[in-house]
């Protein structure tokens, strides 16, 4: 039934307002500023003593770990969302759905690497248009190649659109990293924070129950 929703959703077409998601990620991180940035700095962590520690096996943080961990974020905005409180171990609730997401996040970054080497275009095609992958997954209920596909889908009908909202995800989270790194603890939940509310602005009536 939701697959159905979803193609009627596509041959209807769609609209959103760029700025607007983003003003709403803004208010949305302001709910829980503290438990956002406090969980970039954690994921930071992890990642820097992999690095300092582990050199040779740093690789394998960001294939296991980093996935579910900042998918977290996506489970934290729905609660916002739904108006529930937040508790920090909601943000590693992304481990409950680990094997969809590990497999839609390794997979993904192949299939665009591959693109990417092969013509770049197609690369850049992949990168923006899976981007609700781990979304359909979470929220949908569908198994990860599913979920990769329904988001191709979804976002290719208004792919110039999400391109753009990709490249100010992108240029916020350049301008935090020159701030030596401080605004990435702002940037990157606000990312993900709107990436979910586009996300559910379109799917809510698809993905209700």
């Amino acid at each position: 039934m939701s697959k159905e929703k979803l193609a009627s959703l596509r041959e209807s077409g769609y609209d959103f307002d760029i700025q607007e998601i983003f003003i709403r990620a803004w208010q949305m991180y302001l709910k829980e500023p503290l438990q956002s940035s406090a969980f970039v700095m954690f994921i930071f962590s992890l990642q820097l003593l992999a690095f300092l520690y582990l050199k040779d096996f740093a690789f394998l943080q960001s294939i296991f770990l980093s996935p579910p961990l900042y998918s977290g974020f996506y489970l934290v905005a729905n609660k916002l969302s739904l108006k529930q409180k937040v508790v920090y171990p909601d943000f590693f609730k992304g481990f409950n759905f680990y094997m969809p997401i590990f497999a839609i996040w390794l997979i993904g970054q192949v299939l665009t690497a591959f693109g990417l080497v092969l013509f770049v275009i197609p690369g850049v095609y992949l990168a923006v248009a899976y981007s609700f992958s781990v979304l359909m997954a979470i929220f949908g209920g569908f198994d990860f190649w599913t979920a990769m596909e329904e988001s191709r889908k979804l976002i290719t009908a208004r792919w110039l659109k999400f391109f753009l909202f990709t490249l100010v995800i992108i240029v916020i989270n350049v301008l935090g990293l020159l701030t030596f790194g401080l605004g990435l603890l702002v940037s990157v939940p606000i990312s993900f924070y709107a990436t979910y509310i586009l996300f559910e602005d379109l799917t809510k009536d698809i993905f209700a129950e």
